[in-house]
């Protein structure tokens, strides 16, 4: 059954978003929406009066995509699986002789 699409708005910084989701997505939208909303004001505080609203906005998306590219390498689990078919043959080899 196709994941039934749920209409929700969000609030992300200063604007309001209308967006249809995945109703099993929902949470995870709105905490992408208040990450998104909390990491702007945290740079807005700092850089309001010496920053354009641009740069704020492109200094948050860069934090964002940071911490989202090195949480994709320390969940890479692809050495792992290669290390343990290695040593899965060398058991099964050892246990055949």
């Amino acid at each position: 059954m196709a994941d039934v699409k749920l209409q929700i708005k969000l609030h992300v910084y200063d604007t309001e978003l209308s967006v249809n989701v995945p109703r099993n997505d929902e949470e995870y939208y709105r905490s992408a929406a208040k990450l998104i909303t909390d990491t702007v004001n945290k740079y807005a505080q700092i850089f309001k009066t010496k920053k354009s609203d641009k740069d704020i906005l492109y200094m948050a998306m860069l934090e964002i995509a940071l911490k989202y590219k090195k949480d994709g390498v320390r969940n890479d689990t692809a050495p792992y699986i290669d290390i343990l078919g290695k040593l899965t043959a060398e058991i099964e080899d050892t246990l055949k002789k």
